[in-house]
């Protein structure tokens, strides 16, 4: 602006003496332009502004010979400069300063009027300077209208959009307050899913029944099974089957064949019905029976009328899940963290200095010596105990590894650190559990091995996995000195252990072994009948 009004000057005038009114701009505006959210310097600084202006138009006007036509028009040349000051203040969100510098604007320019004198008067008595500095003192409080505007707006956007952590706890805050209001107060996907099953068995028939959800690498998992045998159920979503065409097609589906991986035969009818929460599948319930044409339009009518408000219920629970599943492992992360560069790193530093002080000792000093090594192992021992924490902590369900191998993987390198022969029974279906269930498995069997390997006194571990969901047991067993004979601390674990296996509506069951040792089983669900018996994988001995 400085530079248009310094060219509109010399066009006006031809003088360069002139000039001097811009230059005395631009050393009024350093301050606002430095400190611009300055409480006193930026407000000084745009009324010394505003004062140049309106004391610099008169001259200007006086001084300019072009268009004699309208004597005092030439005003308009710096007159353009009003806009920085005024819009400046409404932009900072001081209307009232704007308000008050465009009235020193207009006593500045009636001063400067009067003042200024040319061969036809003052020029406060020229139509052109009167209509010049009208036309600028009107679009000048049309940009601090403008200008306040655009702020008020810019400001209510900001509040529309809080920050994200912000957000975060508002939503989670009226997710607890929602919580407490559910029937049952259950944000469990479990539960949920076995009472829509027991609804549905009033209104439609069915030998079995299941509700899937979907899980990591295009899987789905079962959440609730229904009926007297348990089901190898198709789980995945690329298959020839009305479970994937329901899946795509957000349609319910029927069918005259079953919808497991092996079936004896003989007549069936299926009906899978999504369970579609907006414009997302969140799940699917299967139904069954060995029955032909057992699933009329008016009983699909009758079911979609139940799993329509149960898509939503699923939905709440399986993110609440999802929030609490990251929430968890973003914590265990943070301590691994904070361990391996705390006081692990410190524990370490502290063996060094041992070894240094038993390099240091002078001979004969064989007491001191001897403490000092016992002290080194026994820093050796905590650092290996703060290492194995790092590892269990940081140890999670790979989503397409599976339960049994993140609880073989823990088993056989806890076993190699203790010296323990480990021994494993894997026998797990294709079918997924949830990941927040297999995530409280996990921590259980781990659990269990290193109390196994801290108190025992063990030198076999064995360790039993079979998941067929939504069954799970996990046995962990050892032939140490017993549980009878272990530590307090190691009580505590068992109640851990516990706290864990009721969180997931599983039990825990602890037994001695015969002839020595303790046995820790984890059992979620019933155990299943079925008719074949999947290959398992057992290691052999002193794996």
């Amino acid at each position: 602006m400085l530079a248009l009004v310094a060219v509109l000057t010399l066009i006006a005038t031809r003088d360069l003496g002139q000039l001097r009114w811009v230059a005395l701009l631009a050393v009024a505006s350093v301050p606002a332009v430095v400190a611009p959210g300055h409480r006193r310097v930026a407000p000084l600084a745009r009324f010394a502004e505003v004062v140049i202006v309106g004391l610099a138009a008169g001259q200007v006007a006086a001084a300019a010979t072009i268009n004699d036509a309208m004597p005092g028009l030439a005003a308009s040349a710096i007159l353009p400069y009003l806009a920085v000051p005024l819009t400046a203040a409404a932009l900072h969100n001081r209307s009232r300063e704007g308000i008050i510098l465009l009235t020193v604007a207009a006593a500045t320019l009636t001063v400067g009027g009067t003042i200024a004198s040319s061969d036809g008067g003052r020029q406060i008595t020229q139509i052109g300077y009167l209509a010049s500095a009208a036309q600028w003192l009107i679009l000048a409080g049309l940009g601090i209208s403008a200008a306040g505007t655009l702020q008020r707006i810019v400001q209510a956007r900001g509040e529309s959009r809080p920050q994200p952590y912000a957000e975060a706890t508002r939503l989670l805050t009226q997710l607890r307050s929602v919580a407490r209001q559910l029937p049952g107060a259950t944000l469990d996907p479990g539960s949920i899913s076995e009472h829509l099953l027991e609804e549905l068995r009033a209104v439609a028939p069915s030998d079995r029944a299941a509700v899937l959800s979907a899980s990591g690498g295009g899987r789905l998992v079962v959440l609730a099974q229904a009926g007297v045998d348990r089901v190898d159920w198709e789980t995945t979503l690329d298959a020839d089957s009305a479970i994937a065409d329901a899946w795509a097609s957000q349609q319910p589906q029927t069918a005259n064949r079953s919808q497991a991986r092996s079936h004896p035969g003989g007549d069936v009818s299926a009906l899978v019905v999504p369970l579609v929460a907006g414009v997302r599948t969140v799940g699917l319930v299967t139904l069954e029976a060995d029955v032909a044409n057992a699933y009329p339009p008016a009983v699909v009518a009758r079911v979609t009328a139940l799993t329509r408000p149960a898509a939503l219920r699923l939905e709440a629970a399986l993110l609440f899940d999802e929030v609490r599943s990251l929430a968890t492992n973003e914590e265990r992360q943070r301590l691994a963290r904070e361990i391996h560069d705390g006081v692990a790193q410190e524990l370490v530093m502290v063996g060094y200095g041992i070894d240094n002080a038993l390099a240091s000792l002078p001979e004969g000093a064989t007491e001191t010596a001897e403490e000092l090594r016992t002290l080194r192992a026994e820093v050796t021992r905590v650092i290996t105990e703060l290492r194995l924490s790092l590892f269990e902590l940081r140890s999670e369900v790979d989503r397409h590894g599976g339960l049994a191998a993140a609880i073989a993987e823990y088993a056989r390198t806890v076993g190699a650190s203790a010296g323990l022969r480990v021994h494993y029974t894997l026998d797990e279906s294709t079918a997924r559990l949830p990941a927040a269930t297999e995530a409280e498995l996990l921590r259980i069997a781990q659990e269990a091995i290193t109390n196994a390997r801290k108190h025992a006194g063990a030198t076999n571990l064995w360790v039993t996995c079979t998941i067929d969901p939504p069954f799970a047991q996990i046995e962990v067993s050892d032939d140490g000195q017993g549980i009878t004979d272990q530590r307090p601390d190691g009580r505590y674990g068992l109640a851990i252990m516990a706290e864990r296996a009721e969180r997931i509506r599983g039990r825990l069951e602890i037994s001695p072994r015969h002839p020595s040792g303790t046995t820790v089983a984890v059992v979620l669900g019933t155990s299943p009948r079925r008719d074949n018996v999947r290959d398992s994988v057992t290691a052999s001995e002193g794996e």
